[in-house]
């Protein structure tokens, strides 16, 4: 892939490379570089023709319904009618990649390198939380210099730059593209065409589950899904860090940096959720070049915030599995704060727990063996 707007070839799906000499940071120039690709006339989202999963295929064991359909589908089945694919190169400046990515939605993009002739990695938004971060902490005065840089730099100052970028077959399944995300503690899986080394998609926990619950219903439902989500474990209730309105976003930062976690509760003095602060919020800085003041509010930033990116959705620990995963997907959160009675926030359910869980053949025969 040289220069901009080629094509790669055996593509089933154009490639657009947004070098920097493409755009000039503008909206309307940064849009011209969305993927839109055809849907494949044999897709199962498009013709929604379900396998029926026969209990005989089940082992006799209906709470391993969703392991077997992971295992029966392959990342290849994902791939909607059209889908945002924005490459960018490594030698792309760093302010034009973070407005592309805020207009346009996404929350990271695929790096092409130049100079190796390879996808080198991804740019996400913990790559700009860490480096305002380090910036931050060592040199407050010279903050304003990071949208001078490069991706590059970036990359290189975060010591990214010799971990390899884990992609995964579309032939591969879904089972494997769920346990891929779970080992190497990442949250987007770049779904890769082996012989023209294309990539096709980025697969997430948020899409797998959506296209699950595109059969749910159709599918013999597991015991395990009119157990609570206590009951079975599923979820994070040890240790959950919150913040309040008043906390201010150099600690929220630190506190995303240091914890590996993505979003913050926001509560009251009583304990009670208000609101959440999520990594994508931290964007925001970027489009009004506010990252030079961090010590500003969470509570400030919100009511400044330019549109909302994602709710406050709550669930009960006393709720069960069926319940919790139909709001997950409704709400189209990437988590839920679990809360007690009078809505103080005791644990958080996220997407990856939940299809953790309903994947491992483990985790669902040990929750049978303990409820027998």
């Amino acid at each position: 892939m040289e220069g901009s707007n080629v094509v790669m070839e055996g593509s089933v799906a154009p490639q657009v490379l947004v070098t920097d000499e493409d755009t000039n940071g503008d909206k309307q120039n940064l849009q011209h570089f969305i993927i839109w690709r055809d849907r494949r006339t044999d897709s199962n989202v498009e013709l929604p023709q379900l396998e029926h999963v026969e209990m005989e295929n089940l082992d006799g064991n209906a709470d391993l319904v969703f392991v077997k359909f992971m295992k029966a589908h392959n990342c290849y089945d994902l791939i909607p009618t059209s889908a945002k694919l924005l490459i960018f190169d490594t030698e792309l400046g760093v302010k034009k990649a973070l407005l592309a990515l805020v207009w346009n939605s996404l929350r990271a993009a695929p790096l092409w390198d130049g100079k190796l002739k390879k996808f080198v990695g991804m740019l996400t938004i913990t790559d700009f939380i860490k480096i305002l971060h380090k910036y931050y902490k060592n040199s407050k005065d010279h903050i304003h210099e990071l949208e001078r840089h490069k991706i590059s730099t970036w990359k290189e100052e975060l010591d990214n730059q010799n971990k390899p970028l884990i992609t995964i077959h579309p032939e591969a399944s879904l089972y494997e593209a769920i346990h891929f995300l779970y080992q190497h503690k990442i949250h987007r899986l770049p779904v890769v065409d082996y012989q023209s080394g294309n990539i096709l998609y980025i697969l997430t926990h948020k899409r797998i589950l959506r296209f699950l619950y595109l059969y749910v219903y159709d599918l013999p439902q597991p015991n395990f899904m009119e157990k609570s989500i206590g009951e079975l474990g599923v979820g994070t209730y040890k240790d959950i860090i919150t913040v309040t309105h008043e906390t201010t976003l150099i600690t929220a930062i630190t506190l995303f940096v240091d914890h590996r976690i993505s979003a913050l509760p926001v509560v009251d003095s009583s304990g009670s959720i208000i609101d959440l602060y999520a990594k994508f919020d931290v964007f925001n800085l970027a489009i009004d070049k506010s990252y030079d003041d961090l010590n500003q509010t969470i509570g400030h930033s919100l009511k400044e915030r330019r549109e909302r990116i994602e709710a406050v959705s709550t669930c009960l620990v006393t709720e069960s599995l069926s319940v919790v995963m139909e709001r997950i997907v409704r709400a189209e959160v990437h988590r839920l704060v679990v809360v007690n009675a009078s809505n103080q926030v005791v644990g958080v359910i996220s997407l990856s727990d939940i299809l953790h869980f309903i994947s491992s053949e483990e985790s669902i025969l040990s929750q049978r063996r303990s409820s027998t």
